[in-house]
């Protein structure tokens, strides 16, 4: 149904109105009597062997809805009815901000990819917060944290430290985003000085809260061998309890997608299936580099049960999707795990 009739009829309309348009069609969806119930029985994949142990929490399956789908933790309640055994909310910063002018999110079909500068477009963290205080799931909730884009980055900590402090009793892990292309210079704090400044002070705002959570870091997928390497170095010796990767690339290659067509979208992380192998090989070269010292959570290009095996296999731990939740519909997170059944 998704395919042949909700997909075709939400892309007649651009894409960030189509996003807002499925939020209101799940949500109204779930407000009809028995419909939760038919959701779960349709998409949720109770089994043991899908269960995962990951950095002291524990998963229902592995497969999760990645960051920037849910940016302002206003949907989290509806999305864990798709099966997904946990979802990422955020980014968010400190302050509310508008991000990049529209239009700033582009599809590329032929690629099954998408291309966008939204530039952490949020309400701010101290609204999601207040909004993730009144969970209704016991699904498993990441916090993505960023900065606002008019934060120097030698004053970023403070904004990581207030969102983290916002988030803490609300969420289950947190992730660090640094490594979006989309806020001016926010990849500088990939560096290696500035990012062990950044981890060490979070893990030290985090030990100190009481109860601390696990907290990730989420990496480009665009970093050289050696910057990899630094990122093994600083894992270990920060101790932060694992990574995600990866995020967008701002490569264009390989697209079929014409060349004149992705020039005139310009500037932004590209997603999706062109992402695949270059996600995977940071996997298994993190994984290989570090003998298995952290989980790694596998992102870029998954589509189905084989692609997320192939996560898995090469080291991740748990995997994400997001772009191709907008091309495959409801049923991704079902499918993948069903598949990894079989």
């Amino acid at each position: 149904m998704y395919k042949f009739i909700i997909k075709p009829i939400f892309f007649l309309f651009r894409p960030e109105v189509a996003h807002n348009m499925s939020f209101y069609l799940l949500r109204a969806t779930l407000l009809i009597p028995g419909m939760k119930y038919l959701f779960h029985s349709r998409f949720v994949v109770n089994d043991d062997r899908l269960k995962r142990r990951v950095f002291g929490l524990d998963f229902p399956n592995p497969v999760g809805l990645a960051a920037g789908f849910d940016k302002d933790a206003t949907l989290f309640n509806e999305l864990a009815c798709l099966g997904f055994g946990f979802v990422e909310i955020g980014t968010v910063t400190p302050k509310a901000q508008q991000g990049n002018d529209q239009p700033r999110l582009f599809r590329l079909p032929k690629d099954r990819a998408l291309i966008n500068r939204m530039g952490f477009n949020n309400h701010g963290v101290h609204a999601a917060a207040e909004r993730l205080k009144h969970r209704k799931t016991r699904i498993i909730l990441g916090g993505n944290i960023g900065k606002n884009k008019n934060t120097p980055n030698e004053d970023a900590i403070s904004d990581y430290v207030i969102s983290m402090e916002a988030l803490h009793p609300v969420v289950d892990y947190f992730v660090v985003n640094v490594s979006s292309p989309n806020t001016p210079n926010l990849r500088a704090l990939q560096e290696k000085e500035p990012l062990k400044a950044l981890l060490n002070e979070l893990m030290l705002r985090n030990r100190t809260t009481g109860a601390p959570r696990p907290l990730l870091l989420k990496i480009a997928p665009d970093l050289t061998n050696e910057q990899l390497d630094d990122i093994v170095e600083i894992v270990l010796e920060t101790g932060i309890d694992g990574v995600i990767a990866t995020n967008t690339t701002i490569a264009r290659e390989p697209l079929t997608t014409d060349a004149a067509a992705v020039q005139e979208i310009g500037a932004g992380g590209l997603s999706g299936l062109p992402v695949k192998d270059k996600s995977t090989e940071v996997i298994r070269y993190l994984h290989s580099k570090s003998n298995g010292a952290f989980p790694i959570i596998g992102v870029g290009g998954i589509s189905n049960a084989s692609d997320a095996r192939e996560k898995l296999d090469a080291g991740a731990s748990l995997v994400q999707v997001y772009t191709s939740f907008i091309y495959e519909g409801p049923a991704l997170a079902s499918n993948i795990n069903r598949g990894l059944l079989s």
